[in-house]
């Protein structure tokens, strides 16, 4: 960050340090503003794998092959990739491992793009249908409790978690 930049809010740095925290050693993305902040933290960190994916839906198996390896990953993407993933969700739910992904909404609190609110409304649903448990954050606060919460889950007791984070948290996008 230069000295330029501002400062980014606490709960972007949280999402990194709960993750690490809790063992996650592998990230996995597609580009988004709402993970900025933990994408180049996770770049940056010689002991993180981050990997940056052409599809959401390439995270899912990733988590799969990582926890088959012993390790632990979790997935990074927007409330539109949910869709890109929903035929490999169907192997977190016939194998049971762990899957962990943080979700930065659309759609929601002054959304200004209309082709972001059918999928930003339906991912809680969707998820839910694929036996991925939904936990939402709603307050910057809640960011550090509640993925460190969902990651012992996860890891702890082979659960599927989803943390939904809401625009709200996020910011208006300006474009």
């Amino acid at each position: 960050m230069t000295q330029s930049e501002p400062t980014p809010p606490a709960w972007r740095d949280e999402v990194y340090d709960s993750l690490k925290a809790a063992g996650v050693e592998i990230i996995s993305y597609v580009p988004d503003a709402g993970h900025s902040r933990a994408i180049e933290r996770a770049v940056a960190d010689p002991d993180m794998e981050a990997i940056v994916l052409t599809t959401e839906e390439e995270g899912v198996a990733l988590a799969y092959g990582a926890w088959l390896g012993g390790k632990k990953a979790a997935l990074l993407m927007q409330s539109s990739g949910v869709g890109n993933c929903i035929n490999m969700l169907g192997l977190v739910q016939s194998c049971g491992f762990p899957f962990l992904t943080l979700v930065t909404m659309r759609g929601e609190w002054e959304e200004f793009n209309p082709w972001q609110k059918p999928m930003g409304a339906a991912v809680p649903a969707v998820l839910e249908a694929m036996n991925v448990e939904v936990r939402r954050i709603s307050e910057p606060d809640q960011v550090a409790p509640m993925t460190g919460a969902a990651a012992d889950d996860v890891f702890g007791q082979d659960k599927a978690v989803a943390l939904l984070i809401s625009q709200k948290i996020i910011g208006k996008k300006v474009w």
